[in-house]
């Protein structure tokens, strides 16, 4: 089926390409007869506006371009794009997504080439897990907002997990059950996370007559989740029972790597040692056996509130941290 052009609107219509133009961008610039003819034509033949081509002639009027630093690509953070593309659809505007790496400097620089070629109005940086990012040249003068990711090039809006605010209510949750012996299995160091669920983990046990917590973290950008149980692994290659009655893990793959430790030394989970997590992995609580409790980041509602921050015109340049809810499994 071919498709009807502007041309055809405007031979059946009998007004020049202008006019039809006008119809389409800036109708009140006709007289309200002239209007009608021109839009009932439009109804009857079909005819949908080629946006390539109003792309090459400027900005896509209403358009977010999402530039996604490995998000499109890591199935716990795809959320975030769906969050944007929800929310730009409810508003009427629309959006496309460009993924990149940040550690192939050819690859972001094709990417921001391909993405100013379709013309934004604004841009969305996503990435796929928390940390400082870069902000390219040529995106600098872009409304321009973040999602899961900060930057120290220049002040713009993020939208952000609270991490302190997520770890301190699981780990409540656990001094509240009882719990006296934990041993903590960080995630990396060096991650921008780490420090705020260490501070809440310390504040929240602070207080707490249970032992002094044993803390171990994986290795920098470390994605050996197998290193990161090591410690665990160590401890129940001892002869001794285990001298933990609770194993909080920094994510749900280190959650995952515990769980089979433990069952298979023939330790009950909750019964004989608790576990409980972070990150609730695209609903990955729920296959555990029993159900981990975790919990959730706030994936799709951080694409939401970037895509609402432009949508609305939102003019701050804050960091906004988003809460992170518990999801209450079986496990503790």
């Amino acid at each position: 089926m071919l498709m009807v052009s502007l041309k055809d609107v405007a031979k059946e219509a009998g007004v020049s390409l202008m006019t039809v133009s006008r119809a389409l961008k800036s109708p009140d610039k006709l007289s309200p007869k002239t209007y009608k003819v021109v839009k009932e034509v439009i109804d009857r033949l079909g005819y949908v506006p080629n946006l390539a081509a109003q792309h090459i002639r400027g900005v896509a009027a209403n358009t977010i371009g999402v530039l996604s630093l490995g998000t499109a690509t890591t199935p716990f953070s795809v959320e975030i794009l769906l969050g944007i593309e929800q929310t730009v659809r409810q508003h009427g505007w629309n959006s496309f997504v460009i993924n990149t790496f940040e550690n192939d400097s050819q690859a972001m620089e094709d990417a921001v080439e391909q993405m100013l070629s379709h013309r934004p109005s604004a841009i969305i940086i996503a990435r796929n897990g928390l940390k400082n990012v870069s902000i390219p040249e040529k995106l600098r003068s872009f409304p321009l907002v973040l999602a899961n990711c900060q930057t120290q090039d220049m002040a713009v809006a993020a939208y952000i997990p609270d991490d302190y605010q997520g770890q301190r209510v699981v780990v409540d949750r656990i001094v509240a059950k009882g719990y006296q012996r934990p041993l903590f299995l960080h995630i990396p160091k060096n991650y921008i996370a780490t420090a705020k669920r260490r501070q809440a983990f310390e504040d929240a046990w602070a207080n707490h007559s249970g032992q002094k917590p044993v803390q171990f973290f994986m290795r920098r950008d470390g994605e050996d989740y197998f290193e990161g149980a090591q410690p665990l692994i160590d401890y129940l290659e001892k002869p001794d029972p285990l001298p933990f009655d609770v194993i909080i893990c920094g994510n749900d793959r280190i959650a995952l790597v515990a769980y089979q430790l433990l069952l298979a030394k023939g330790y009950r989970i909750p019964e004989d040692v608790a576990v409980c997590a972070y990150d609730n992995m695209v609903g990955i609580a729920q296959l555990f056996i029993p159900p981990l409790t975790t919990v959730e980041l706030p994936h799709y509602q951080m694409g939401q509130e970037a895509a609402l921050h432009l949508i609305e015109g939102r003019k701050d340049r804050d960091i906004h941290q988003l809460p992170c809810p518990l999801i209450e499994g079986e496990s503790c």
